[in-house]
Formats: C-alpha cells, structure tokens, sequence
C-alpha cells in the first residue's frame, strides 16, 4: 500500500471531509506535536496531552486554511504553539492561578524512589527551563531538543529571524549560568 503524502491526506480531508485522512495526519503528526508542548510545560504530561488534543482539533476545523506555505508539520506546530500561548494568557488572567513554576517538576521528584544520574539531569535540564521565558524555552526546545532551523522557529512563533537568535542566546545563557551553578562544568 502506497503511503500518501501530507498534502494528499490534507486535500482529502478539507475538501472530502475524510477523516480517516486526517487520522492519518494525526498519527504520523501526534508524537512530535507532545513531545514539542512537553517540553513548553515543563514535562507536565496530562497538560501536554490536553493542549495536543486541542491543537489537533483546531487543525481540523481550519484545515481549509492550510495553504502549504510551509509544512504540514510547521503548520501543526505553529498551532500548538498558539494553544500553548492561549493556555499560558488564560492562567495570567485568573485571579490566584500561577503558570506553572515547576510543579511537574517536583511531581515527577516525588515518584522516584531512587533517581538515576540520568534522571536527576532530566530534572536539572526541566528546572532550567523553567526558568526561562515561554518565548526562550520555545525556541529553546524547537532547536536544540526538536534540531529545527532558525527560519523554521521563526515560521512557528511568528517572531522575526534575529528575535528568535536573541531568545536563543539569552536562554542559552541562562541555562548554562542554572547548570554551572548546580554542578555541572563545561
């Protein structure tokens, strides 16, 4: 059986109204897509889980919009990206709700009976991107854990080539600055 292209399932699925075509796109879509808002919430898997499942439902209902400009899968994240961003103005505004200042972090800390070195990095590496801005840790995970290019981070946040730079070196510093402060040398 032949493997059809994105923007074959796509066409199939905006003017056809397949929605076996559109599973498809989720299937092949769906792990880069949580790995991506995993990262963005600071490993916390239920949230990750729920923006990913909005960011597929905001796909399908505008994927008549989708005019290939870029790839399915920028498209894709650029829509997460915004999910995210939705989620993130809509706890700002609720009076007593904080975003999230790591406690998935501290979750994932109390289910470990004895970390591993591994482990306790993962937990180093969470604690450091938390620290950063939404818009750092972004083009933070989109380069360096996701290897995308700048011009594709620029594509997905919508921000300008030398901004995406600028939050790349900044969080970058600040990394380093977190992980040379809790052991961890050049």
């Amino acid at each position: 059986m032949k493997t059809l292209t994105d923007m074959a399932l796509v066409t199939q699925t905006a003017l056809l109204g397949n929605k076996r075509a559109f599973d498809q796109l989720v299937r092949r879509h769906q792990s880069a897509v949580r790995r991506f808002l995993l990262h963005l919430t600071l490993g916390n898997t239920a949230l990750s889980d729920d923006l990913a499942q909005e960011t597929f439902i905001r796909a399908y209902t505008h994927i008549g919009n989708f005019k290939a400009l870029a790839s399915f899968q920028t498209w894709l994240f650029r829509i997460a990206y915004r999910v995210y961003y939705d989620y993130q103005r809509s706890r700002q505004r609720q009076p007593g709700l904080a975003t999230d200042g790591g406690e998935a972090t501290l979750a994932v800390a109390a289910t470990m009976a004895t970390p591993t070195t591994e482990t306790m990095l993962s937990l180093d590496l969470l604690n450091a991107l938390a620290l950063l801005s939404d818009l750092e840790r972004t083009c933070i995970t989109l380069q360096l854990i996701d290897g995308e290019p700048i011009a594709r981070i620029a594509e997905i946040t919508g921000l300008g080539e030398n901004t995406v730079k600028s939050h790349l070196h900044r969080g970058k510093k600040r990394m380093a600055h977190y992980l040379r402060q809790n052991g961890y040398d050049r």
